[in-house]
């Protein structure tokens, strides 16, 4: 019997195995739980995370810059390597950890539909101290209205993008309006509280 394409590799018989399963939930409507389908929709999409750090990491391998993976994946030589690049810390040589805090972009999401609603109270729920004292839900509101002055109405979200930076997890959100874009950015320390929030100047 001939072997599945891609099984010799785990990444490739990993993004299979998920794919096949969300595609037998999907067509098993109604036989079965909503929560599976989900199910099958979170693990698919963990397979192909992977399965793009994989193919980075090829393209790096065979010489691509992070240019030209940045233009394939529509976003910035910075923004893929903070998703995608094996940092070596310069003090010793090693690998930097990459692991970020779980469920940060979720959160991220969050609090920034809090702005986006005009919850302003509500994004400050998981201030740190300090972010409480120094940004207030006036405050908040006021930059969201210069925002709003410069590119007009709220469009849509982007995907986020996760990284490390020291101790604090980072998740930097595209927000699109109608006449420009800019970017949201929650900060987390390690005990998953917000110790930045930041809404970057639009670009037209």
């Amino acid at each position: 019997m001939l072997d599945e394409p891609g099984a010799s590799d785990p990444v490739a018989a990993a993004v299979i195995q998920a794919a096949q399963r969300l595609i037998g939930e999907l067509g098993d409507q109604g036989t079965g739980s909503p929560l599976d389908v989900v199910t099958a929709a979170r693990e698919l999409s963990a397979a192909a995370a992977t399965a793009m750090q994989a193919a980075v990491d090829r393209a790096r391998a065979v010489g691509h810059s992070w240019r030209e993976i940045g233009d394939v994946l529509d976003t910035t030589r910075q923004a893929a390597f903070q998703r995608f690049g094996r940092p070596v810390d310069p003090r010793t040589n090693k690998p930097m950890s990459r692991e970020t805090l779980p469920g940060a972009a979720d959160h991220a999401i969050e609090i920034l539909g809090c702005i986006i609603e005009g919850r302003w109270e509500d994004a400050r729920r998981d201030f740190g101290p300090e972010m409480l004292t120094a940004v207030s839900a006036d405050r908040i509101a006021r930059v969201w209205a210069v925002v709003a002055a410069e590119v007009g109405g709220y469009e849509r979200m982007g995907e986020p993008l996760v990284f490390q930076a020291d101790d604090a997890t980072v998740v930097d959100l595209p927000l699109y309006f109608e006449a420009g874009q800019t970017s949201g950015r929650v900060v987390f320390g390690r005990d998953g509280m917000v110790v930045g929030l930041f809404i970057r100047p639009p670009t037209p």
